[in-house]
């Protein structure tokens, strides 16, 4: 993967976890629903990487989908594997 591929999914990722923020409340809500500290979220949404380990909780929080936010490790929307077919 080169370097704009990589600043690509960066974006990508800090834009999943910006919508799951504002789809609770903000940074500190989901942090708290999910068990973890603002300070977590908040390293995530810098760094561009969000713990495969924390994606079912966000999802399961905020409703933005797991397919979204680590599609490299959940594999594209279900409808999304469809169209490409």
């Amino acid at each position: 993967m080169d370097e704009n591929q990589i600043t690509k999914v960066k974006a990508e990722r800090r834009a999943a976890l910006s919508s799951a923020c504002t789809a609770v409340g903000g940074e500190a809500k989901l942090a708290e629903l999910i068990g973890k500290t603002r300070s977590h979220v908040t390293t995530w949404k810098y760094r561009g990487m969000i713990p495969a380990d924390q994606v079912i909780p966000i999802e399961q929080a905020s409703g933005v989908s797991r397919h979204v936010m680590r599609p490299d490790v959940f594999g594209p929307a279900p409808d999304q594997s469809e169209e490409a077919a």
